[in-house]
Formats: C-alpha cells, structure tokens, sequence
C-alpha cells in the first residue's frame, strides 16, 4: 500500500514517531504542501493520502484511481471536497475529541492570564519594580476572582462540557447555549438563550463549530450586550467573531479584555486588526498542541487507515 502524508509538520515537528503508520505500507512524508503540488506527490498508485489542511480536490481524487482513503489528521474536514468522495467511493475519515482536554486547559490558561495578569507581573519583577517598591506587594492590573462568577458557554459539546467541569469546579456559575441542550445535559449547567449568554456572563467562552449561520455573530449587537468588566475566549474559529468590532469593543472598554487562540486569517499578516489592541491575548492557534494531544492524533490517525487496509 502507498501512503502519502501532505502536511506532516503541525502534528509531528519532530518530537513523535511514524513507525506505527510506516508500518502499513510505502509511506511518504512531507513536512508541507502547497495545493498546486499535491498531484506531483501523488503517484498515480497512491491509495491512501493523509492532509490537515492541504485541500484534496475532485480533480485529485479523480486522477487517483487507487486512492482509497482520505485521513484527515484533525476533525474538522473541510480540506475535502466530501461530495466527490463520496461519489468517487473514496472513505473520509477524521479524528474527533482528541484535544478536548488540551483545548479545554487552554482555555483556562487564557482566562488565567486575563484575570490574575502573570506575564505582565512576571516582567514587571524582571525589571526591578519589586526590589524597588517601597511595599511588599503590588499589582500592575486588578486582579479578579473567578469565585461565583458566571461563565457562558457557547457550543456544549466534547470541549464545552470538559470547560464547563472546570469553571464549575473553581466555583463558578455555568450557562450554556447549545443546539441540542436535551442530549447534552449537564449537572450545575443551565442552558440559556443566545442573548442571555452574553447578557448574563462575565465570561463568555466560544465552543461551537464555525458554519453560515453563526459566522462572524460575534458582532457590536453582541459585544455591547456583555458587562463592562467582562471578558471574551475563543478557541474555537476566529470568523466566529467581527473582529473590527471586537477591536473596537477593547479600544472603548466595552468589555475588559478578550483570549483569542483563533483569527479570520491564519497565520495573521502582520497588520491583523487585533495586533497591539490592548486587553488582547492572541496565541497562534495551539491549544491543541500538546504532545499527548498530538500523540492521540497520531494513534488514531493510524487506526483509520488501519481499518481501511
């Protein structure tokens, strides 16, 4: 069997192996691939490609006539054109709910740094303002408890549920908007409308998947709805949100600060919207990215293709 894997890098940099997928047939390795060079790395008797974003077209798969299986090394599969799949009989096959907990600790270490500041007090001890404060404490930034607060969750399905056991367990009040709120209940979860979501939290957090219908519905009408003192999460998608307004919300202190792991565009030109707003946090799309994360990836990654050989 030939196996091609396109985009190899974001799951493995290095630090895990592909012996386990080398085991089941002539394996090629690209750390990435442009679109317009995925048929030059496809040989005509390729059965199996392995993509996280390189987009395999119908055009692709039709000059495959051995391809068997699309393995997607992520959930989401919007990098393939499903209808041609299906109508070629090629299997897609993803990896759901192998970040949750990765994602979900994230999360928190985002709405850790909103509240409690630690990078922004790290550097002010670095630079000396500690030895030289006439007081044995300080702060740079008002720190706040998260004790009783309310935090509203968007999207309650493998990762909302997994925030929502630990906002819960820091004491907090939880509310959820979901689709299917009878399936997903939850003890100490009460689901709300959209609109009281951001009405009501002090925390609003993103864990819903990006469609037509929701794109961008983080918007003015949304973010003027929130408390002043409250802050926004995204771990998500970044088209859930507006973000010329969300820059405009921080910029007039509509809300106090926002986490965002996720842009409309990434990687971000260096003149993004979001860049240098202050109360901003932005990491560059890696809250899944631990290793154990990645090493639950990878092991059903290889039992996909396992299935299909």
């Amino acid at each position: 069997m030939k196996i091609v894997v396109l985009d190899s890098h974001t799951l493995n940099p290095g630090d895990l192996s592909w012996e386990a997928l080398q085991a089941l047939g002539d394996t090629h390795i690209y750390d990435r691939t442009p679109n317009d060079r995925i048929l030059e790395r496809c040989p005509e008797d390729t059965n199996v490609i392995v993509s996280n974003k390189a987009f395999v077209s119908k055009e692709i798969m039709s000059s495959l006539p051995h391809l068997k299986l699309i393995a997607v090394s992520a959930t989401g599969m919007n990098n393939v054109d499903l209808e041609a799949a299906k109508d070629l009989g090629i299997k897609v096959m993803n990896v759901p709910a192998y970040g949750t907990m990765s994602v979900a600790q994230h999360t928190f270490a985002l709405l850790l740094e909103l509240t409690n500041q630690v990078a922004l007090h790290n550097q002010s001890v670095q630079n000396g303002d500690w030895s030289h404060n006439p007081d044995w404490c300080y702060f740079k930034k008002p720190l706040t408890e998260l004790l009783g607060k309310t935090f509203g969750i968007v999207g309650l399905g493998n990762i909302g549920q997994a925030v929502a056991r630990i906002a819960l367990a820091m004491g907090m009040q939880v509310i959820a908007h979901h689709k299917h709120p009878e399936r997903d209940q939850m003890d100490g979860v009460r689901f709300v409308s959209l609109e009281d979501i951001f009405t009501q939290s002090d925390v609003v957090s993103l864990h819903c998947p990006l469609t037509e219908s929701n794109k961008a519905f983080v918007n003015w009408e949304r973010l003027s709805q929130m408390k002043a003192a409250a802050f926004l999460i995204n771990t998500a998608r970044g088209a859930l949100i507006e973000e010329k307004d969300l820059k405009r919300a921080l910029e007039n202190d509509v809300i106090a600060g926002a986490a965002l792991d996720v842009l409309s565009v990434e990687p971000p030109p260096t003149d993004h919207i979001l860049l240098g707003v202050k109360n901003c946090i932005i990491t560059p799309h890696n809250a899944w990215l631990s290793r154990e994360s990645r090493q639950r990836l990878m092991d059903q990654l290889v039992e996909n293709v396992r299935s299909v050989l």
